[in-house]
C-alpha cells in the first residue's frame, strides 16, 4: 500500500537549533530518548542548518511527532520561527506550502522565447529566406540565420510535426544553437 509523504518543518534560530538536533539524535553525543522515540515510529528527521525535518508516511503519524516536538521545544524553553506541516504534492513534486512553480514551457514564452524550436538546415540562403517567409506566413516565429530557419512553436508536439514535415531538428526553445565549421586539414594559410 502506497503512504503519502508528510513533513514537519521546524524553523529555530542559530542558538536554539543545536540543542533540539542533540536531543532528535541528530548530534551522536546525547541521543536520548526523544530520538528513540521517533526511530521506534520510523521516522526520519534531518536538518539544514537552522531548520529541522521530520518526515512521516502519514498526517497522523505526523501529529503525533509534532506533539512530541513541541513538548521538547517547551521543555527547552524554545519557541520556533515557524512549525510547518507540509505534504508532499507528487504530481507537482513540491511540498504543498510552495508556490506552485510555472513549467519550462510557459517560462521560456515569459522569457521570449518559443518553448519548442526547430531547426531547419536549406540547401543555400535564399532557399532560407523563401521557407523564412513561408513559415512566418502559416503563424510561426522565425529567425533566419543564412542557410538556416529557425521556426518556434509553442508545444513538443507542434515541433516534432513540423520537423518531420520539413527535415528539421527539434530543439529546447531558448538555447544556444550554433554550427561548427568544418575545417578541411589541408588547408593552407
Amino acid at each position: 500500500m502506497a503512504k503519502d509523504d508528510w513533513r514537519l518543518r521546524i524553523e529555530l534560530q542559530e542558538t536554539h537549533s543545536y540543542p533540539l538536533l542533540e536531543r532528535l539524535g541528530l548530534v551522536k553525543d546525547e541521543a536520548d530518548e526523544l530520538a528513540a522515540e521517533l526511530r521506534d515510529s520510523r521516522l526520519a528527521v534531518t536538518h539544514d542548518e537552522d531548520t529541522v525535518f521530520v518526515y512521516a508516511a502519514s498526517s497522523l503519524e505526523l501529529e503525533k511527532a509534532k506533539a512530541v516536538v513541541q513538548r521538547e521545544l517547551e521543555e527547552l524553553g524554545y519557541r520556533p520561527d515557524a512549525l510547518i506541516t507540509e505534504h508532499w504534492l507528487a504530481a507537482e513534486e513540491r511540498w504543498d506550502d510552495q508556490p506552485a512553480t510555472a513549467d519550462l514551457e510557459q517560462e521560456a514564452v515569459r522569457e521570449g522565447y518559443a518553448p519548442w524550436e526547430v531547426r531547419i538546415p536549406c540547401a543555400d540562403h535564399g532557399a532560407a529566406e523563401k521557407l523564412a517567409d513561408e513559415l512566418e506566413a502559416e503563424g510561426y516565429g522565425v529567425l533566419r540565420r543564412w542557410s538556416y530557419v529557425i521556426a518556434g512553436t509553442a508545444t513538443k508536439e507542434d515541433a516534432e510535426a513540423l520537423a518531420e514535415r520539413l527535415h528539421g531538428q527539434v530543439e529546447a526553445g531558448g538555447e544556444l544553437v550554433y554550427e561548427a565549421v568544418r575545417v578541411h586539414p589541408f588547408t593552407v594559410f
